[in-house]
């Protein structure tokens, strides 16, 4: 429900909800008629109606999987919604947004893309951590704060980029005036402080539109799908027991689900 300053809360039922559009800044409706989705998981929050999700490379799925979806690495944390109702998705009260691509590409951010149609080809993108969307369609995306579109050429600080429009790549840029400059070398004799946007940049030319969040600080890393360790939580494996005892399941060494996650894998 959302709630309006100096009234009482919109309790929204499925005639109310809007059809593919902003409930509020932070949730969106996907309204399916018989139809599908790609959808990241951990990103549904409630839906109404008949919705399956099924998981990327259901043998029932393969032909959707095979002119839609090609990016083995991220398969597992997607999956195919399907059916009619309502559905509304979110991530953690970042800002959410849908944008429209004709016959376009935009290079995104894996974590910030919470889902897309069809209609839409995704690929795996040469640059780490980001994915490719091709063709025609819609899709939705997360942010830190609102999103800036700018024109090239244009350099950026790599944590406010979320992604970039019908331009080639970005190549690395780095100020080395500045890193063999005062900050440089005291960086360099005690290794304090890491490289910062003043020091490094992605530089971007051509023709094209580059989107920028409104923040340096990038989403919070989170396995998708994980089911929060809190005591209540089914699943979470979480306990209630003495102060101190720890819930969940243990890390086991050579895991590398938060490195693969934050390097795009």
């Amino acid at each position: 429900m959302s709630t309006y300053a100096g009234a009482g809360p919109v309790v929204h039922d499925p005639t109310t909800l809007p059809s593919d559009d902003n409930v509020d800044h932070y949730t969106f409706c996907v309204e399916l008629k018989g139809s599908q989705w790609f959808l990241q998981k951990g990103k549904m929050i409630a839906y109404y109606g008949d919705i399956r999700f099924e998981g990327i490379g259901h043998g029932r799925l393969d032909r959707l999987v095979r002119t839609s979806f090609h990016s083995p690495l991220h398969a597992s944390d997607w999956v195919v919604a399907e059916g009619s109702g309502k559905m509304l998705l979110a991530d953690r009260a970042f800002d959410v947004n849908s944008y429209d691509l004709d016959d376009g590409n935009l290079t995104i951010r894996s974590g910030n893309l919470l889902a897309f149609q069809p209609s839409l080809a995704l690929k795996q993108s040469i640059v780490p951590g980001f994915l490719t969307l091709i063709g025609t369609g819609k899709f939705v995306a997360a942010s830190n704060g609102p999103v800036v579109f700018m024109e090239p050429p244009l350099r950026v600080d790599p944590q406010a980029l979320v992604g970039w429009a019908d331009c080639p790549s970005p190549c690395h840029h780095y100020d080395h005036g500045y890193m063999t400059g005062v900050m440089g070398g005291l960086r360099a004799m005690t290794g304090i402080g890491g490289v910062s946007g003043e020091e490094h940049q992605f530089e971007f030319v051509g023709a094209g539109t580059v989107l920028l969040q409104s923040s340096e600080t990038l989403m919070a890393e989170q396995a998708t799908g994980a089911v929060p360790g809190e005591p209540g939580v089914p699943g979470s494996g979480a306990t209630t027991g003495h102060p101190g005892q720890q819930g969940g399941t243990p890390r086991l060494p050579g895991q590398l689900g938060d490195l693969q996650r934050r390097f795009g894998l």
